[in-house]
């Protein structure tokens, strides 16, 4: 019996209650991922995914992002994201300025007028971005002859310096080098379009059996189902607790937690999966609810103040996309365990 049929039939006697909702979550997870076993494959393109970047910078990271061999738009997008959380006025403690977190001295040596108008503005993204991706191919055309993955030690000489890539023949031993690789790297699997369906979560099954535990718990805006919010949630709340019952950490904010993992398709949707809103289908900075997807077009979320935790469908209008979590994914976020790396 397929999942979705299993689903219809199941949801025809929502009345047996608790006990048959289950039984329900428990037989789909166990059906769908059996039948997606044979058809996981290896995400990796140069393509966007939907949704994955802020439209009015699209553009700008898809054409830039391309400007050499050892860059691609979904890195470009994850170092954007990185750096500054798409905040063309972010400004850090150590002076690092714009959507790309230039520093004066490096704006002023490597800055270029992106958009062709005269003049080379730090905090026009138009400028910004390109400036990004161009500064980027300079540092990997200064290590192209140093061992080892050339993207790699780009970014390594994005964070530390080329000489010192140079001189230790690769990424040099330094914690905090070696993390912003690593982090970049991991982000960028958020940002591009997977070629394939993507590997589903291991821990999904245990992040489901935690939120149906929590079905008919009253909402509670900011609830993180502490004693001192009386076991209450609300929709992030509810889903970051259900995955760090697992042991992953998400952010707190719902349009934090999007770039947790790469994006499936809605048709390649697997039970575990974060499902998003937002009030823009065109920036991930709108969104402004989470569930967690359990098969069947049906989630469980926390919906709103004077509802309870409940199974609601996931299509409607305001439909965004999903993720699925991995814990690599979760760990990268700079306001999850990662920090924000500011200095370019």
């Amino acid at each position: 019996m397929g999942a979705t049929v299993m689903a219809r039939k199941v949801w025809l006697s929502l009345s047996l209650g608790t006990a048959a909702m289950f039984c329900f979550v428990v037989l789909l997870v166990v059906g769908v991922y059996a039948a997606a076993a044979g058809l996981v494959g290896a995400s990796g393109s140069v393509g966007l995914a939907k949704g994955s970047v802020p439209a009015a910078y699209q553009h700008l990271v898809q054409k830039w992002g391309n400007l050499c061999p050892a860059i691609n738009p979904a890195l470009l997008a994850a170092q954007l994201y990185q750096e500054s959380g798409w905040n063309p006025k972010a400004q850090s403690h150590a002076a690092a300025q714009g959507i790309a977190q230039f520093i004066p001295g490096t704006w002023a040596t490597h800055g270029i007028d992106g958009d062709g108008d005269g003049d080379r503005d730090v905090w026009d993204p138009a400028d910004a971005i390109p400036s990004a991706a161009s500064y980027d191919c300079e540092l990997a055309g200064y290590v192209k002859k140093v061992p080892g993955d050339t993207t790699d030690n780009m970014l390594a000489a994005y964070n530390a310096g080329a000489y010192r890539v140079i001189q230790y023949g690769g990424v040099p031993p330094y914690t905090e080098t070696r993390n912003y690789v690593k982090t970049i790297r991991t982000l960028e699997k958020s940002f591009a379009a997977p070629v394939t369906t993507v590997e589903p979560s291991r821990q999904a099954a245990g992040a489901i059996y935690y939120a149906q535990d929590k079905l008919g718990t009253p909402y509670l805006w900011g609830g993180n189902g502490t004693p001192e919010h009386g076991g209450r949630f609300d929709c992030s709340g509810l889903t970051k607790a259900a995955y760090a019952s697992v042991g992953i950490e998400l952010p707190r904010v719902a349009n934090d937690q999007w770039n947790a993992g790469p994006h499936p398709a809605r048709d390649e949707l697997l039970p575990g999966d974060l499902v998003f809103f937002a009030t823009d289908l065109s920036d991930p900075r709108s969104i402004d609810h989470v569930g967690i997807y359990v098969g069947g077009g049906y989630m469980i979320d926390a919906p709103r103040t004077g509802a309870v935790i409940r199974f609601d469908k996931i299509d409607t209008p305001k439909y965004f996309g999903a993720t699925r979590v991995t814990s690599d994914g979760a760990a990268a976020l700079p306001n999850g365990t990662g920090d924000r790396s500011v200095g370019s």
